[in-house]
């Protein structure tokens, strides 16, 4: 059965609406179903309260933050927080985006009241206190929406929805029962094939202990300078865990150096021209394509653009969703503390 998954999304309204249509764009792309609070009208009940039953009824919450903090409930807190407190209160995924600092933004889609911009600093701090991805314009939101979807779905699926015609009746159910308690041979084949899978178990762990065993010292620059760069030991597992997300679909690797820096140490304050050198990240991703985790993308891309991209094999996608598991059950280091 194919889920389709709803999303919220939630945003300032007047300055965001191109940027909106862009997110709700992805979300369609994917097949799912995107919901906000423009969509609602408040005639029958009160719109707050409709809000919340639809964020309830979501999968996922994405919350897009540039420059307004928006229009106020009655405690005198915007509705995008609201809405945005509201789902973390009851353990929605919540998908941060916010603008980054250093990207053009008109001055009338700005706060200009002192009150709002202090409001709107604390709320971007509060959503920057999870994972959050920086955008500088409506086609950057557009594909890093596209990617932060597919890797949420992946590493943390929800219970979505599905045609009522292909869900199956109990009819269904006795007669598959039925059918599978009188034929012994078919029962030896799922035998075999669980043991198959146990093997296959195996290999992504061995594969997982491999990459915790290797630990290398990157070192990570917030200037133009190499010298004074920040110096952090990271084991290649923490590295394929910094670059993987992204490699779902292909990444570069000047982006794969950023995503790496930004995973690593924690912040965004990295210089963005290869703020890890490039021969790491080139003998980094040679590890990891001999591991057979990684491979060359084969998308087509202009003739002009002279980058190299990489994506993750089908190995490389399956240790991507269990190693969080692995690392928890082995007792195994991470670069986020957990172990």
């Amino acid at each position: 059965m194919e889920k389709k998954y709803q999303v919220f999304v939630s945003s300032t309204y007047e300055d965001l609406k191109e940027e909106r249509d862009q997110v709700i764009k992805a979300v369609l792309e994917m097949g799912h179903i995107p919901v906000g609070m423009e969509m609602f009208s408040a005639a029958d009940e009160e719109q707050w309260k409709l809000i919340q039953r639809q964020i309830l009824e979501s999968d996922y919450y994405v919350v897009v933050v540039a420059n307004k903090y928006g229009s106020l409930g009655s405690s005198g807190i915007s509705y995008t927080e609201m809405e945005y407190d509201f789902a973390v209160e009851n353990k929605i995924p919540t998908l941060g985006f916010v603008l980054n600092e250093q990207s053009p933004w008109p001055s009338q889609k700005s706060e200009s009241v002192e009150k709002s911009r202090k409001a709107l600093t604390n709320f971007k701090s509060k959503v920057k206190s999870k994972l959050v991805q920086f955008w500088g314009s409506k086609e950057d939101l557009h594909g890093k929406v596209s990617i932060s979807l597919i890797k949420a779905i992946t590493t943390n699926p929800r219970t979505g929805w599905v045609r009522s015609s292909e869900v199956i009746g109990p009819e269904v159910m006795k007669e598959i029962a039925r059918l599978s308690s009188e034929n012994a041979a078919l029962r030896n084949e799922i035998d075999r094939l669980k043991s198959t899978s146990i093997e296959k178990n195996d290999e992504i762990r061995e594969v997982v202990k491999i990459l915790d065993r290797n630990e290398f010292t990157i070192s990570i620059r917030f200037s133009s300078a190499w010298e004074g760069a920040d110096q952090y030991k990271a084991t290649l597992l923490d590295i394929f865990e910094g670059v993987a997300p992204n490699l779902q679909v292909e990444n570069s690797l000047p982006e794969m150096a950023k995503n790496l820096a930004l995973h690593i140490a924690k912040s965004t304050g990295y210089y963005k021209d290869y703020p890890i050198g490039k021969n790491k990240i080139i003998g980094w991703a040679a590890d990891l394509a001999s591991l057979d985790l990684i491979e060359p993308s084969k998308k087509k891309h202009s003739v002009h653009d002279k980058e190299t991209y990489w994506s993750l094999t089908k190995l490389g996608k399956q240790v991507l969703i269990r190693s969080r598991r692995i690392i928890l059950e082995e007792g195994l280091a991470s670069a986020d503390g957990e172990s």
